[in-house]
This record gives structure tokens, sequence and C-alpha cells, in this order.
């Protein structure tokens, strides 16, 4: 299916990591898809080439989510090529500038971890709602899902900045949950664990050691691929009563045990 009767989905963030996993597993599901991404790179272009291959339709959108006045330029994009969405992803995310004593943060690295992981996400929110609430209702199910962090809960002094923008973005989704509920918007969060991606690798070694001494019940990495299924999950439609709910991710890691 194309055009108006098409499943169309913009994952941020979506060239590599958790984005790229989550933009192919919506590809196999049958969604078209719109990248919006700092950079049209090689793993942009692996990333569309892996989407086509699933006989989907894909656009790349470079930009920075961070700059908000930009956001309705990318949604007539997004709707004049693939026509209108029916799933946002708001997956793009930093981590800090860098780790080290909470009474040392900057300034810089807290600007830029809340610009980017909130309020940029905020903002994209807000325009792709109103524009999808002007769109006649599609037979689909329409759904944004904010991708957070264990880090919404679980403290992390080494990178203050990036526990409370995952705290944050977990309030933003109960938030947008209920106003568009009778909309028939689904809004989700999806709290990822120990996930391996770029972003994980500086850590390695300690979480190695940590899922080692069994830090979650289920003693292993989580990949991309187990945070897709979720978002697919959500974004096709088979949770029509949950409101806003944290769908975690995680093996089990946040579950306190005696």
């Amino acid at each position: 299916m194309h055009g108006d009767e098409a499943k169309t989905a913009l994952v941020t963030g979506g060239r590599r990591g958790i984005g790229r996993g989550i933009a192919l597993a919506l590809a196999e599901a049958g969604f078209d898809i719109a990248l919006l991404d700092v950079a049209r790179d090689a793993d942009a272009e692996a990333a569309l080439a892996e989407i086509a291959a699933r006989g989907r339709r894909s656009l790349f959108v470079a930009g920075d989510i961070a700059d908000i006045a930009s956001h309705a330029a990318v949604a007539e994009t997004i709707w004049r090529a693939l026509g209108p969405l029916t799933c946002l992803v708001n997956n793009a995310g930093v981590s800090v500038l860098n780790r080290g004593d909470l009474l040392e943060v900057t300034p810089e690295s807290y600007d830029r971890c809340l610009d980017i992981n909130l309020r940029g996400s905020f903002f994209l929110t807000q325009t792709i709602a109103k524009r999808m609430l002007a769109d006649p209702a599609p037979a689909w199910h329409r759904s944004i899902v904010n991708i957070t962090s264990v880090s919404a809960e679980v403290v992390s002094i080494s990178r203050g900045e990036y526990c409370i923008s995952k705290a944050g973005a977990a309030m933003m989704t109960k938030l947008f949950a209920v106003r568009l509920a009778e909309t028939g918007i689904g809004v989700y969060e999806v709290r990822p664990g120990i996930i391996r991606t770029d972003m994980t690798k500086v850590s390695e070694g300690r979480l190695d050691q940590l899922i080692q001494d069994g830090i979650s019940p289920i003693k292993r990495w989580g990949e991309a691929a187990d945070v897709a299924k979720t978002v697919v999950t959500a974004a096709e439609g088979h949770l029509p009563f949950a409101v806003g709910q944290a769908l975690l991710v995680d093996g089990g890691l946040t579950i306190r045990t005696l």
C-alpha cells in the first residue's frame, strides 16, 4: 500500500543503533519510513537500503531535532513525500558530554541533553500531533512512541543531566497520552535497559561485569531488535487499552529482588 493508504512512521535518530533497529522492524511490519537524523552518511544510506530491501518506501530528512523552528518543514516534507504519518518514534538522543561528579555538571552538557532528549522531542510531538489531528483518521492505528531509558527511574550520578532528560520524557509521554487518548492516537513510552549500541560501547567492560554479576535476571545484553519488537507492538495497535504506560525492555533490571 502506498500514499494515503500506507502506514507511515517517522523515526528520529534512525540511521543507527536502536533507531535503525526500530526503523527496520517497522518496515518489516509494512510501514513506509522517514528517518530524521543529523547527517546522511554511510550509516544512513545503509539504513535506507535495508528499508528498500523490505519493499517499503523511505525518506531521509537531514536535521537537528533541537532546532524546533524546523519541525513544521520536516512534517511538510514527510507528508508530501510519503503521505500522512501514522506513527512517530521519538528515539533521537544524546548522552552527557563528560561523565563525572554531579557537582561538576556543566550548563553546556545539561542544555545539550535537555534540548535534544526532551525539548526537541516535546515540540516535534506537538507539531506532529497537530498535523495528525488535521487529517481524517486512517484505517490504521496512530501512535507516538517515546524511547526513554531505565535512567528515567534509576539514578546514575555520573550522568545526571541524561537521567533528568529521560525522566522528563517519561512525564511527557503521560501528558500527551492523556491529551490524545480520546482522539485515537496512542502514546507510549518504551524504556530500554542495557542495550548494545554505540552509546553504551564506552562502558562495555563495566556493563559486561554488571550483567555477569546478575544486575538483571536475563543475563545478556539487550539488542536493538528487543526494543524494536516492543515499538512495533505499540505502533500496530496491539495495546489498545494502554495509555501512557512505560513498556520496560530491560531484562528485569528494574525489578527489586531480595
